[in-house]
């Protein structure tokens, strides 16, 4: 066997050779020593070298109680003495039951079905086609299209690239996608109508009114990230703006859409999102952290009316005609069971909230920075928005990549992260402990720091 270091290498040599990363441009990460991460533990992960990082952004958002937890490595083992995975397709399983039971009993309400699928993209995707299917089948065929905001994410298959906003991510596939019906998007920091507020009255609401009154007849569905816009740099919405959103639904008879992939199980202080601010979707589609961060599996909720518009004999063709091979799977729902137990029997969203303070008081210093434009904070998820002038608010060009020299920087003191553009992204377990927030917080502060001093004349960094 050859010596271990020869090993590692050989290893870091197949991966700049045999993998094509996602949102990742390959011919500069060719270039670039590659992390290579082996192993977990807590809100900890350990790469080729056994360096240990924090894992800042819960390898992308999904992990919830940290790696390795014992309760879902032993779910997932128990279920596997079982059966690995079984159709859904006519058929069921008791691990998709129960969890349907559990998700329907913290899900806001009004939700009575659950649709499983496999990721965030198709729990999206299933919802358009729910919402579609549901004015078709009750005699309302010219209500078609779909409000959707601008700067929004919603996932990387087609339909879900039609109702995004990111026009970096999405402008090369427009030709594949459907017409839509556009909003503003309801941001303060870089308000899309440049007014101020809360001077402004919520404008942007009524901008959403506007356009439901001249389009509700042609429009099939609203979908919306709850609280705030992810993907697109922790964007918040104005207190109140989705309570509104939910009322001009409502009145004006389109659907609802809740894409609470990202915002659900805990990551803004409260289970869902939509909690905040009390509102019932008409359909919500979670992923993410559903399993605690473990197996892909994905959700979409809907009504019992919407449910209702499917029902008929097989001659009337109205069968929900969508699914995936491994819809439903068990190990998958038997981690989600498991995790959710966690969520009980551990108090977690009562004990977040110490931790969503800690972090919004430790991060405050970072707003005297001289390029620290924006910090945006629900619960655990935070984006800090970094800009070339402050008092103008001029973003850096995107070829500087400063967020992605931060988490460089952060990287080689031990935090892993993964900007958005010129946003630094903070959303670590809920698990993380006191002392992980300070010593996240305090590595933040000095990348950034370090990054961007070179780039001032005088003053605060």
């Amino acid at each position: 066997m050859p010596p271990l270091q020869d090993r590692k290498q050989r290893l870091i040599e197949q991966a700049r050779r045999l993998i094509w990363h996602p949102f990742t441009q390959m011919s500069e990460w060719e270039k670039e020593e590659p992390t290579i991460l082996i192993g977990g533990s807590g809100a900890t992960l350990t790469d080729l070298y056994g360096k240990r990082y924090l894992d800042g952004v819960s390898s992308l958002w999904v992990n919830l109680h940290g790696h390795r937890k014992k309760e879902l490595d032993r779910a997932v083992i128990r279920q596997i003495g079982k059966v690995a995975h079984t159709t859904l397709l006519g058929f069921s399983h008791p691990p998709a039951i129960t969890l349907a039971e559990r998700l329907l009993r913290i899900a806001p309400p009004g939700l009575t079905k659950v649709f499983y699928s496999d990721n965030g993209s198709t729990a999206v995707e299933v919802a358009i086609k729910m919402a579609f299917g549901f004015w078709q089948h009750t005699g309302r065929p010219r209500k078609k299209k779909f409000f959707c905001f601008d700067s929004a994410y919603h996932g990387d298959t087609l339909g879900a690239v039609s109702v995004g906003g990111i026009d970096l991510f999405h402008a090369a596939y427009k030709p594949l996608t459907f017409k839509v019906l556009r909003l503003p998007a309801p941001t303060c920091y870089r308000c899309p109508l440049s007014l101020t507020y809360p001077a402004c009255g919520m404008a942007c609401a009524d901008e959403v009114e506007r356009a439901m009154k001249r389009h509700h007849k042609e429009a099939a569905a609203l979908i919306i990230e709850p609280m705030l816009q992810a993907a697109a740099g922790m964007l918040t919405s104005p207190p109140g703006y989705l309570a509104k959103i939910r009322a001009l639904c409502s009145r004006y008879e389109v659907l609802m859409i809740a894409d609470e992939v990202a915002t659900g199980f805990g990551r803004t202080g409260s289970m869902f999102a939509c909690e905040h601010e009390k509102v019932s979707p008409d359909l919500l589609a979670c992923a993410k952290g559903l399993t605690g961060g473990y197996l892909p599996l994905a959700a979409t909720l809907a009504t019992q009316t919407i449910y209702d518009a499917f029902l008929g004999t097989y001659a009337e063709f109205k069968t929900f005609f969508h699914g995936h091979s491994y819809t439903g799977n068990p190990l998958g729902c038997a981690a989600a069971i498991a995790n959710l137990d966690i969520f009980e029997k551990e108090s977690v969203l009562k004990k977040l909230q110490p931790k969503v303070r800690a972090l919004r008081a430790q991060l405050r210093p970072l707003r005297r920075f001289r390029h620290v434009g924006d910090i945006r904070q629900i619960g655990l998820m935070v984006g800090i928005e970094l800009v070339a002038d402050k008092k103008t608010k001029r973003a850096y060009p995107l070829e500087m990549r400063i967020g992605h020299q931060v988490c460089r920087e952060a990287e080689r003191r031990g935090l892993l992260l993964r900007p958005l553009g010129n946003v630094v992204v903070l959303m670590p377990p809920l698990s993380i402990s006191m002392r992980q927030i300070e010593a996240l917080t305090a590595i933040v502060k000095e990348s950034i720091r370090i990054v961007t001093t070179p780039m001032r004349s005088k003053g605060t960094c």
